[in-house]
């Protein structure tokens, strides 16, 4: 399939794949064959002259180039719908900018739009991704989705999710793994986050080890790494529930540590818009009905 200029066929098949992390299922979610999907991702692809997907035994895996283009498209999708809605329907629409750490968009958030979508149609919904670091007076951000202990100076800070963290790795490698000390066979992954290593190892009763592995500035791409083999990454399992559902992935011991949460935040600064309360409220009921099904 030769393609001289983008469709928005080749930007849906992309978006489906990416958040289900399989040919197969993007297919039957866009009711077309697995081999359309496959081609139009190719040619895309061919476009772009970059991969998208690592294509492993186990299914998709997003590449560092995948996973900068997923969330962009999905907001974009997003947007010409409600655009079209608003012609259609002449329903006024209601704007929301909301910043969000890559790991919980693409671990949570991407996957549960659609049903905000559906509740609020008349709110536009903008995301915009950071590495948990948010800037409101820069960004013009509504709100912003962060990873912490929710002591933030100048916002309301709303729990939406618990987090524990645990080890996690491709399956070569927790073959090798039967006790946390074993984890000195292998680079262990870090985020700038450098008390997390350490506090697991105490929440596991071990002595600790020298985290050496590459560092990352979020979870998500160190997840990448550890999926290709490249070590063992440090992060929250509910983020990766498809990876570990289907075995790309695998948490080898059952110890977890709490180093922190994932809030919504807003200004204190200025008064809270209904909009704001919406996607608020919705958040947090969306994420109690994940975690109770974990």
């Amino acid at each position: 399939m030769a393609v001289t200029e983008i469709s928005l066929n080749l930007l849906r098949a992309f978006d489906a794949a990416a958040r289900q992390a399989s040919f197969t299922e993007a297919a039957k979610e866009l009711f077309v064959t697995q081999a359309a999907v496959s081609h139009q991702i190719k040619a895309l692809e061919t476009w772009l002259g970059k991969s998208l997907f690592h294509r492993t035994s186990r299914g998709l895996v997003l590449t560092d180039e995948g996973l900068l283009l997923a969330p962009t498209v999905a907001d974009a999708l997003s947007r010409i719908e409600e655009g079209i809605d608003r012609v259609r329907l002449g329903v006024a629409r209601d704007v929301l900018t909301v910043g969000v750490v890559g790991t919980f968009a693409v671990g949570f958030l991407m996957r549960h739009l659609p049903d905000f979508r559906r509740r609020y149609p008349h709110i536009e919904l903008r995301l915009l991704t950071n590495n948990n670091k948010p800037d409101a007076s820069t960004d013009s951000l509504d709100l912003s989705i962060r990873f912490g202990d929710g002591a933030w100076r100048s916002v309301e800070a709303v729990r939406v999710m618990e987090a524990p963290m645990t080890p996690l790795c491709a399956p070569a490698i927790a073959d090798t793994l039967h006790h946390p000390a074993d984890l000195a066979r292998w680079p262990l992954l870090r985020s700038y986050r450098a008390q997390d290593w350490p506090a697991w190892f105490a929440a596991a009763g071990t002595a600790p080890i020298v985290a050496r592995g590459a560092q990352f500035d979020t979870s998500i791409i160190m997840v990448q790494a550890a999926l290709l083999g490249e070590g063992v990454a440090l992060a929250p399992p509910a983020m990766f529930e498809a990876e570990l559902a289907d075995g790309r992935l695998v948490q080898p011991f059952g110890a977890e540590v709490d180093v922190g949460a994932y809030w919504l935040t807003r200004p204190l600064a200025r008064a809270e818009r209904e909009a704001e309360r919406a996607f608020a409220g919705w958040l947090v009921g969306r994420a109690n009905e994940f975690t109770r099904a974990l």
